[in-house]
């Protein structure tokens, strides 16, 4: 059930976003929040009265928008293999373009022991929800010859995320965007069948 937000809430949660891309859950407070969104921290309170209840409906609402991507991958990619670059190429652009450097569940799942379990518990959801789109378009690729399975597909989808969110975490290691994009060509030229 989608609870619905006012312009002002999804703007605290859009900046909150990009504060825990940066940082993580401890990387930032009310105050940075209220310094991007110019409003006092009471405002803030009012729509999201703790720093779990704003950190919890951002990664709700990322969780949700993520689902919706990669259902639309689903619905206008007909091709897996093709899929899995489109997936990856939506993150190098975030990454090149610094609208999101990082996954956001990625820094979050980091810092799991430390934060209100009810975000951990979500951010394990997103996980559970892209490990299993990553499983599917895995198995229709080997269906179709395209992609070969080097374990069942449940590990190599865990694996192929894993090496994605490696690769953001060495891109930002290294400052260098285009990392992401090269890891990320070669952990799908490892799974496709050659040509």
């Amino acid at each position: 059930m989608t609870v619905e937000l006012s312009p002002r809430a999804i703007e605290i949660i859009e900046q909150t976003k990009l504060l825990l891309a940066a940082g993580g859950y401890h990387g930032f407070s009310y105050a940075d929040v209220s310094e991007r969104v110019h409003i006092g921290k009471p405002s803030i309170h009012h729509h999201f009265p703790t720093k779990a209840d704003l950190v919890l409906s951002v990664v709700a609402r990322h969780r949700e928008q993520a689902r919706e991507g990669l259902a639309a991958l689903d619905q206008h990619v007909e091709d897996p293999l093709a899929r899995l670059t489109a997936y990856t190429d939506y993150w190098a652009k975030c990454i090149r373009e610094g609208t999101l450097p990082m996954c956001i569940c990625v820094m979050l799942a980091a810092e799991s022991p430390m934060i209100p379990r009810a975000i951990s518990d979500e951010v394990r959801a997103y996980f559970g929800d892209l490990s299993a789109w990553l499983a599917s378009v895995l198995e229709q690729g080997a269906a179709k010859g395209q992609l070969r399975l080097r374990d069942d597909a449940q590990v190599d989808a865990r694996t192929f995320m894993s090496t994605v969110h490696g690769a953001m975490l060495t891109a930002r290691a290294f400052d260098d965007p285009e990392t992401f994009a090269t890891l990320t060509r070669a952990a799908i030229r490892q799974l496709a069948v050659p040509a």
